[in-house]
């Protein structure tokens, strides 16, 4: 799959290229992130469901639980 537009590194990867992050990039309808050693692979959501998993994330809702 190939996505059209500028991929975004994320702020807490290293600079340079080749570093292990997680790139996005924005379309009108939805957002596509990818690994960026597997650029080939990509997510596609939209903004609803990323701002809850990101919200679950930041809360501890997802920690896992032994």
């Amino acid at each position: 799959m190939t996505t059209i537009g500028n991929w975004q590194k994320s702020s807490f990867s290293g600079p340079g290229d080749g570093n292990a992050c997680v790139e996005l990039v924005a379309t009108p309808h939805t957002i596509h992130l990818r690994e960026s050693d597997t650029p080939t692979t990509e997510l596609t959501t939209t903004t609803r469901p990323l701002a809850h998993l990101l919200r679950g994330i930041r809360t501890g809702r997802f920690a896992a639980r032994l």
